[in-house]
């Protein structure tokens, strides 16, 4: 029962977090949700986003799946992507991201 959550972060600390529907019983979910975080222009460069898939689990804890970062102070794929972001402002811009495990 997997589900995304997004926080955006600053300096280590999370300023908001926003979440997708929880898709039951699938291991192969698909979503087609927009996630909105209003950043002033002048903070763009200041923040990143956190996206962990997340195990919804109705009895105990929700277990995170795996994440990935997407900002100016991420590495490798997620620097680029938000790079592509700010470069054509206001337009989706998609990409594949491989999640790494937390431990």
């Amino acid at each position: 029962d997997p589900y995304v959550k997004a926080s955006l972060m600053a300096e280590g600390r999370r300023l908001k977090k926003r979440k997708t529907s929880i898709k039951k019983n699938t291991l192969n979910p698909s979503y087609n949700e927009a996630l909105v975080f209003d950043v002033p222009h002048e903070s763009v460069n200041h923040v990143s986003l956190t996206i962990a898939v997340v195990d919804y689990d109705c009895i105990g804890h929700n277990e995170v799946i795996g994440l990935c970062r997407v900002g100016s102070d991420a590495e490798g794929p997620g620097r680029e992507h938000w790079a592509q972001m700010l470069a054509n402002p206001r337009k989706p811009i998609e990409h594949w991201h491989t999640l790494v495990e937390v431990r």
